[in-house]
């Protein structure tokens, strides 16, 4: 393995972070300066941050400069994507452990009094998880609040396809590391060459983000501020708000649909975008990961919404009101699409729902949204191999003698697909059950019941945030433990990366030499 080449790539990786600490930062600087008295913690905890993470970059890339042989094979992306994050999320909440440090409050009562608990922060940022351990995100300085958002934005369709983009040293390399990262069972470039992939991706996500930020201003009567934040949170599907009641703060028509278009158009494949520019209509609408997709989403609206229909429900601001008929298509609208594009963002507290929302919100938990979407969970095109593969085995019961072949739209589902997709679903089964087993064995004394332990080990898989009980919408996960804290974030880390680009770590001949 060319080690010294991937500690060099990573070094890059880790000065590409400490520049956006630098942009935020700036951002910060013009406030304090504005008189934002507030600021300037966060200023001084992002640039001590940026430096720490500039010299920590430059020693990788100066110690792998000697590497010899500039090539990126199928192990060293592995590694390097495993670092990009692994290693990244310590320096992407270092800000928020200097900003606690400077603060020199009473620490052990600070919410980053704890590198695990800044760790924790900045993991859900960059897989987009949107799972936070601050009680009273109000208080927190708007520099590290858009350093929040920002992570998500990076996170979105991953910090490593950004670096693939913008870098054209890794030359075939490339195709390997965006292969690694990029979500779905099949990674296929929407253009010949993957650095064009990369940028062709990038590209639609800028534009996408540009026209929410401008709609939230304009439409949603958002500040700048607030429609930045908010649009980095929900293109890239995680969740992180300015307020501690969320999208809910704003109780808007025009806020909530906004973000419902968008976290729809998150979910989706993105290289059906550039069909759509290539005006190729109809092989979006024949996509039949598409259609499933938006018909999951129009069927679990109904059954939520009929289910709160006529009964009372609280906003995440306190407020009690009472499920009409249309109040009951907002809340059930917004509620199903950001859990199932696994944003986590919350107008009303669905965790005082009855069985049957709670059930179906839960179960969406596990669908997630499109390959290749900046969305989290198992994916539906895998969901649908897996069932149309099910429903093979059934039918070979009572016909078994039939050859039948698998098919998803006009794409055959061949036995090295069948068995990824299986292997797949059950390794994330199997997670979930490790994961909320780990938590309750580990919080001390019983204080963690099933029900919490279980949303948070699924809501953490998954890149969601929010679960039910101790979780809830309107809860957080800072009373988690340390190990705790630090078990959710490989679980993160694990859903982000599809579990494998991680799990290879462990195996020796991994790093063994052939």
């Amino acid at each position: 393995m060319n080690l010294r080449y991937v500690i060099r790539e990573f070094g890059l990786v880790l000065i590409v972070l400490s520049l956006c600490m630098v942009a935020v930062m700036g951002w910060a600087a013009r406030n304090w300066a504005g008189g934002d008295v507030d600021e300037r913690l966060a200023v001084l905890g992002l640039v001590m941050s940026a430096v720490v993470g500039a010299v920590a970059g430059l020693v990788c890339w100066l110690f792998g400069s000697r590497s010899g042989q500039d090539y990126l094979g199928r192990r060293e992306a592995l590694l390097l994507v495993a670092m990009s994050w692994l290693l990244g999320a310590a320096l992407a909440g270092l800000p928020y452990y200097t900003w606690a440090w400077i603060e020199q409050t009473a620490l052990i009562d600070h919410p980053f009094a704890s590198m695990s608990a800044c760790y924790f922060e900045a993991m859900s940022g960059l897989t987009t998880t949107g799972a936070t351990v601050l009680d009273d995100v109000d208080s927190i300085p708007k520099g590290l609040l858009l350093w929040r958002a920002m992570t998500h934005w990076l996170g979105g369709l991953g910090i490593v396809v950004l670096f693939v983009a913008v870098l054209p040293t890794l030359g075939v390399g490339g195709k390997k590391l965006f292969q690694v990262e990029a979500p779905g069972p099949q990674q296929q470039g929407v253009r010949p060459r993957i650095r064009e992939t990369a940028r062709v991706l990038w590209l639609i996500y800028l534009t996408m983000t540009g026209a929410q930020v401008l709609l939230l201003r304009l439409v949603g009567r958002m500040s700048w501020f607030d429609s930045v934040c908010h649009t980095f949170a929900t293109l890239a599907t995680g969740g992180f708000s300015t307020h501690n009641a969320s999208i809910g703060a704003y109780d808007r028509w025009s806020v909530e649909l906004i973000t419902i278009l968008f976290m729809v158009l998150a979910g989706v494949n993105f290289g059906l975008y550039y069909q759509l520019a290539r005006r190729r209509f109809g092989a979006i609408w024949r996509d039949p990961e598409l259609r499933v997709y938006l018909g999951i989403l129009f069927v679990a609206t109904l059954i939520v919404g009929f289910s709160i229909y006529g009964k009372s429900s609280t906003l995440m601001t306190g407020e009690q009101r009472v499920v009409g008929l249309a109040e009951a298509a907002r809340q059930s609208t917004f509620q199903v699409v950001s859990i199932q594009t696994t944003t986590g963002f919350s107008t009303a507290d669905f965790d005082l729902w009855g069985f049957v929302p709670r059930a179906v919100l839960v179960t969406l938990m596990f669908v997630g949204a499109s390959a290749g979407s900046t969305g989290g969970g198992i994916k539906v095109i895998r969901i649908l191999v897996a069932l149309k593969v099910m429903l093979a085995e059934v039918e070979r019961v009572f016909r078994p003698s039939v050859v039948r072949t698998t098919r998803v739209g006009s794409g055959v589902v061949d036995p090295e697909m069948r068995q990824a997709v299986l292997v797949y679903v059950l390794g994330i089964i199997g997670l979930f059950l490790l994961g909320t087993l780990a938590l309750m064995l580990i919080e001390p004394g019983g204080s963690l019941d099933f029900t919490s332990a279980a949303t948070a080990s699924a809501a953490s898989l998954n890149n969601i945030g929010p679960g039910l009980g101790l979780v809830g919408a309107s809860h957080n996960y800072g009373f988690f433990t340390a190990p705790s804290k630090m078990v959710l974030s490989l679980l993160m880390v694990l859903g982000r990366l599809e579990v494998y680009a991680v799990l290879v770590l462990i195996l020796p001949g991994f790093w063994r030499s052939d």
